[in-house]
């Protein structure tokens, strides 16, 4: 059956929807040995020798599902003209060619999923379903109330202005401050702009939540398989909490450095988010 091109490399397990394009428009795919580099072109997989970079294209038939704790010094990439390690490099035993599912910078570590499932890639990084994403941000100094009510609130970058966020303080250090952000964009670098937009500085991002997946006991490079209930939960089951909140804790803390007071205690966050620390505040 005739289907889009950059379904089939995609449906393949080779790279996402959106990259597969990219493949097209630089003439890296041939069909039937004759370079086709025109979007909307047509293929059946079942009958035409398809190429991709060189390579014969098959499409696989066993779907995999993958949650990776990703270290420190890694690139969500196949390939890297720098030679920097890849995460791919840390799936040992795993003979399916995987791709990652959206990026985490190099010096940003925890939850990465890799599959070779490209429908469900797609709809995961699609803006259309919103899933939320948490992270755990350390960073240098002391935090004051204003600056979390503006991330929650959204801020203007310079290509535009975040979406409300659930941002909480959970760890009020001597001398750092840990913070957690719920976002359900994927904007390039979008956690660490949002907090250099507010004055602070991080000196640690990990991503600890995807959807309804959560780091759990994970060590840092090590992975498990999603089974197909978990892989379908994330794309079908709740995926988004209350954004634009603030969310609440059970009492707040005085500042060592004496900035402003924390605002009084206020309930629990609703269902669906991770619990929060002390000292948070809610923001309407």
């Amino acid at each position: 059956m005739l289907e889009r091109l950059q379904k089939i490399i995609s449906a393949a397990g080779i790279t996402s929807r959106r990259a597969s394009e990219e493949l097209i428009l630089n003439g890296e795919v041939t069909v039937n040995g004759v370079v086709v580099s025109e979007l909307g072109s047509k293929a059946d997989p079942d009958k035409d020798v398809i190429t991709v970079s060189g390579k014969q294209l098959r499409v696989s038939e066993k779907r995999v599902y993958i949650l990776l704790n990703k270290p420190t010094g890694y690139i969500t990439a196949l390939k890297d003209s720098q030679g920097r390690k890849l995460v791919t490099d840390l799936l040992n035993g795993v003979p399916e060619r995987v791709y990652p599912v959206g990026r985490l910078d190099y010096n940003t570590e925890g939850l990465l999923l890799l599959t070779n499932d490209g429908e469900w890639a797609n709809r995961l990084m699609h803006p259309r379903h919103e899933v939320e994403k948490e992270y755990h941000v350390r960073v240098r100094g002391k935090i004051v109330d204003q600056q979390l009510r503006l991330m929650a609130d959204g801020i203007e970058l310079e290509d535009g202005k975040t979406a409300p966020a659930v941002v909480s303080l959970i760890k009020d250090g001597e001398l750092n401050d840990w913070i957690s952000v719920a976002i359900h964009e994927g904007r390039n670098r979008q956690v660490r702009r949002m907090c250099e937009a507010v004055s602070l500085s991080v000196v640690r991002l990990k991503r600890i939540r995807y959807g309804t997946l959560s780091i759990g006991t994970l060590k840092s490079g090590q992975f498990r398989y999603l089974s197909e209930a978990e892989a379908r939960e994330l794309i079908d089951g709740p995926q988004k909490t209350a954004a634009g909140k603030i969310a609440s804790g059970s009492k707040e803390r005085p500042r060592v450095n004496h900035v402003q007071k924390r605002i009084s205690q206020s309930p629990q966050p609703k269902a669906g988010v991770s619990k929060r620390g002390a000292g948070e505040i809610k923001t309407k």
